[in-house]
């Protein structure tokens, strides 16, 4: 595994025999949805990290996009981390992430869908230069929908009695969410009376063996967005 984060003039590091191969950023939401998939259904594989500002020509030759996560496996370049989810709970069997029927399956992708504009909301609270207790309403608005709908499903994970698929997917930035309140202050805090369950969910998926091995702190997390709002971000120190 390269725990540094490689960037311009270093070279990839060998396959390991027998393992796929992750391109990840230790700080990134959407590298951590396949990190979390990885750990939860036991793939063997091993993680390069990329520097995100000063990308390897190598990288881009192999993905020029530039994103992460990037997987690649049987000698083909994956990317977008729903697609690599999807691959990666298709391929290896165990412990399914995805509800077998069909139409339960469909019900889960429309909820991880609908995340995307918590995720969107999100992005603005944390690029926005002055953060603003105005901008936290309509992100809690958004959530309103989920309070309400693991209530619907009468069980503590979405996905039943523990995280799948959907849990995994929103988890990433859920645990970010008490970043914003170490970063703007109390004003910024989720409301447990609002959020019940949420909360409750949130406990359990502190729990959960794949969160623990790739959890940062809320400290953390601030630490290396104030270092990406500054123009320099850290991507080795913070861990260390």
């Amino acid at each position: 595994m390269s725990v540094k984060h490689l960037g311009a003039g270093s070279k990839d590091v060998p396959l390991q025999e027998g393992k796929i191969r992750l391109y990840s950023m230790r700080f990134c939401p959407y590298a951590q949805r396949i990190h979390l998939v990885l750990l939860a259904k036991n793939i063997p594989h091993d993680v390069v990290n990329i520097n995100l500002k000063n990308k390897p020509d190598w990288y881009l030759e192999k993905f020029p996009l530039g994103k992460v996560p990037a997987l690649y496996v049987d000698g083909v370049n994956l990317y977008e981390s729903l697609i690599i989810a999807d691959y990666l709970d298709e391929k290896y069997p165990q412990r399914p992430l995805f509800p077998k029927d069909p139409l339960r399956k469909a019900l889960d992708r429309i909820l991880i869908e609908g995340f995307s504009r918590v995720i969107n909301l999100l992005y603005k609270l944390y690029i926005s230069p002055v953060m603003d207790a105005q901008h936290l309403a309509p992100i809690l608005d958004e959530m309103d929908y989920f309070e309400k709908e693991l209530a619907k499903r009468g069980t503590l994970y979405f996905s039943g009695d523990e995280p799948g698929m959907v849990d995994y997917m929103i988890w990433p930035w859920c645990e970010r969410l008490e970043m914003v309140r170490i970063l703007g202050g109390e004003q910024f805090k989720v409301p447990k009376e609002r959020f019940q369950r949420m909360f409750q969910w949130s406990k359990g998926m502190l729990e959960d063996p794949a969160v623990k091995s790739h959890f940062c702190t809320p400290e953390q997390h601030a630490k290396f967005l104030q270092s990406y709002r500054a123009g320099t971000p850290d991507f080795d120190n913070i861990l260390v």
